[in-house]
């Protein structure tokens, strides 16, 4: 398992709760759009066994062409050690990364794209819309829905619509509109839906989804293949 050190090169505030650190490229580090990486800290592998409470999982927000790798976050007041260590890391201090791969990449099969995601959930969705608007091939048309209670709305920069590239948002702040407008995007019969969120989250929508008559080959989720197949089928439980 190749093990890359890098600096953080800028801190940005989304929100009051929602931080996006910005790394340096290392040296042949590469993802794709949806990609995910392990992000850990100094002293994580110190060990005879990694010290999991300085390891987490994350979504890259940006794509190689922007220059940085993107780590965007929520940081409650309340939270875990590693986003307790996190909050107080300073440009120029260095973070490990490693195990990087995509579960979602965008899929040009010439279909309607819904990305469903729940609050910092956004940012896995964040270089899929950037490739889409760069490049449309084979994508009818792309309509990003995202629920967040704190009605502090993410990149809302990028996610605006935008009719005359067949891109359109919505942002809702409660779970019976969010649900409702589901229900409405299952219309379409041939979609591909996204699904970003906490376990519990992913559980509804499939549940809602399936419901409707959307099939699993149809919904992407970030999670790794066998976890994927767990989630799909019919006994799944939160």
């Amino acid at each position: 398992m190749q093990i890359y050190w890098t600096k953080i090169n800028k801190i940005i505030d989304e929100s009051p709760e929602v931080k996006t650190y910005m790394l340096d490229c290392p040296e042949g580090f590469t993802w794709e759009e949806g990609a995910h990486t392990h992000l850990a800290f100094e002293g994580f592998n110190a060990g005879e066994k990694p010290n999991r409470s300085l390891i987490r999982h994350m979504s890259i927000s940006t794509l190689p062409h922007e220059n940085s790798i993107g780590i965007t976050t929520r940081i409650k007041e309340q939270c875990s050690e590693f986003k307790t260590i996190l909050r107080n890391l300073n440009i120029g201090d260095e973070v490990a990364l490693f195990k990087t791969h995509s579960n979602v990449p965008l899929k040009r099969e010439d279909k309607n794209i819904y990305l469903l995601s729940s609050g910092v959930g956004l940012a896995t969705f964040r270089p899929l819309v950037l490739d889409y608007l760069e490049r449309a091939d084979n994508v009818n048309q792309i309509h990003s829905l995202n629920i967040d209670s704190s009605k502090e709305y993410l990149f809302t920069t990028m996610f605006a619509s935008a009719p005359e590239k067949k891109f359109t948002v919505q942002f809702v702040d409660n779970r019976g509109d969010y649900y409702e407008e589901v229900r409405k995007l299952a219309a379409d019969k041939n979609g591909l839906f996204y699904i970003v969120g906490s376990d519990e989250f992913l559980v509804h929508n499939i549940d809602v989804l399936r419901n409707e008559g959307i099939q699993p080959e149809q919904m992407m989720l970030d999670k790794h293949e066998q976890k994927m197949a767990e989630f799909l089928s019919t006994n799944v439980s939160i």
